[in-house]
């Protein structure tokens, strides 16, 4: 994706080559700050716990943090939160195995998302019908089928060497997803394994129930990007910008800024703020908010 550049009528070569430096520093912050607050809220989870209507909230809170951690592997399939490029494999595949999202199968995926951008019939993700009616809109926000069926599915399929989609580019490829898939599926079973032998219920309480407790914020987040836009190739079109507080921001990644990134995915998520401001001008779609969003999404469905 390094090369792919949408809209060259916006920022020129020079402008582009500042915006897209990227750095191992910046990168190892904003990581770092996000799994410190992760740990942090799992301290307040240990502290509450046996008090339930306090460490609902708490697992929530902290489960939002774990899940946005899905911000981060979309980052690193980019290659740009990090300069050195073994550091955004390494910290993309540990996130991936947090999220369930094999990190090299999505970055196939993801590229072929940003190629093919709310194109009926071309994106993959369009496979998926979004929820037409609003009982299927508050069923796909509890994510049980939009994530965790599909996320064991594709694992399993994987796992299992059944992987044929026509965005995978080779044989080689091919094989690292599947390789990558059983060694995820190992990594969970020795956690469980583990777990059960010391009559622990850690990995539930900081991880999987929190993860299950917060899956609509994620699913509302990614429906917002380009949910009732145009099929066209205009990435200022197909694409929506969400106006937001800084809090968001910092947890989604910067990624709240999403045509930027569609029209300069090359460019780092530290970025995108200035960014912005050269695209605003231009913007088709800038909302403000996702309870904005969740308002039209929610008058458009019956």
């Amino acid at each position: 994706m390094e090369g792919f550049i949408a809209r060259k009528d916006i920022c020129s070569f020079t402008e582009m080559r500042e915006l897209s430096v990227r750095s191992d520093a910046k990168g190892l912050v904003q990581l770092g700050s996000h799994v410190g607050a992760i740990v942090a809220m799992g301290v307040v989870v240990w502290a509450v716990s046996g008090t339930w209507w306090l460490m609902i909230p708490a697992q929530v809170v902290m489960g939002v943090l774990i899940t946005f951690l899905f911000t981060g592997l979309h980052e690193t399939v980019h290659w740009t939160p990090f300069r050195t490029k073994w550091i955004n494999d390494v910290v993309g595949t540990l996130l991936g195995f947090i999220v369930f999202l094999p990190f090299q199968w999505f970055r196939h995926f993801h590229f072929e998302h940003h190629r093919q951008t709310n194109l009926e019939g071309r994106d993959p993700e369009l496979g998926e019908p979004k929820p037409g009616s609003r009982l299927a809109f508050l069923f796909y926000l509890t994510g049980l089928k939009s994530f965790w069926f599909s996320a064991l599915r594709t694992l399993l399929l994987h796992a299992a060497g059944r992987l044929d989609d026509g965005f995978i580019p080779d044989e080689a490829a091919r094989r690292r997803c599947v390789c990558q898939a059983r060694c995820y599926l190992a990594g969970y079973g020795l956690i469980a394994a583990i777990a059960i032998w010391a009559g622990s219920l850690a990995p539930l309480t900081y991880w999987i129930v929190p993860m299950a407790l917060s899956a609509w914020s994620l699913r509302l987040y990614l429906l917002a990007e380009h949910t009732l836009l145009p099929h066209t190739e205009d990435m200022l079109e197909n694409t929506r910008t969400m106006r937001t507080n800084a809090v968001v921001r910092w947890f989604a990644w910067q990624m709240p800024y999403h045509v930027e990134h569609h029209v300069f995915p090359a460019i780092p998520f530290h970025a995108l703020a200035a960014t912005f401001e050269k695209i605003t001008p231009r913007h088709q779609h800038l909302i403000g908010g996702y309870t904005a969003f969740f308002r039209e999404y929610w008058a458009a469905v019956k």
